[in-house]
């Protein structure tokens, strides 16, 4: 597995929704389809306004809601689908996997909520873990770490892009 790859972590901070959607752009100009994003965190931490700005700078003109209850939400994108799964109510790979949905994942760009529960099963994605950061309830902590060959190659690049940083940012309080 991909686990024995992993990069060491970085981190950007996120102050607005303009930020996060700046950073979400910068990840979709790295994707190819069959990528997959992990996605972690707190909830109401930034998950799913994330994938929306991802959907809008892959060319996605659909509306993006949490996919908590209906499991998986595929929105249209330029290059192909943009697959937006939340993996909270799963139980594991073994449920992952009992939804069927390994076909389609080489056909699309993947982004998966609570996708620690199933990362086991993929060799190679980025993870971006979201925490909430300081007094502000806008500000947010976002960690970077990929796993297998494909991201290693790009985890760099990626960083200069975004101005992620080596050393996690300490709170003001």
């Amino acid at each position: 597995m991909g686990e024995n790859s992993k990069a060491k972590p970085f981190y950007v901070l996120s102050g607005r929704e303009e930020d996060t959607h700046r950073i979400a752009a910068t990840v979709a100009s790295r994707l190819r389809l069959a990528d997959t994003l992990i996605l972690t965190g707190d909830l109401a931490c930034g998950k799913t306004y994330f994938v929306t700005g991802l959907a809008a700078a892959l060319g996605s003109t659909d509306t993006v809601t949490s996919p908590t209850y209906a499991l998986v939400h595929t929105y249209k994108t330029i290059e192909g689908d943009l697959m937006h799964i939340d993996a909270y109510r799963l139980s594991g790979i073994r449920e992952f996997r009992d939804l069927g949905l390994e076909e389609y994942l080489v056909d699309s760009f993947v982004a998966i909520e609570w996708g620690d529960k199933v990362a086991a099963i993929f060799d190679d994605y980025l993870s971006i873990a979201f925490h909430l950061f300081d007094a502000d309830i806008n500000h947010r902590l976002l960690t970077f770490t990929c796993s297998g060959e494909r991201w290693n190659n790009e985890i760099a690049k990626l960083k200069q892009e975004v101005g992620g940083s080596d050393d996690r940012p300490r709170a003001s309080h």
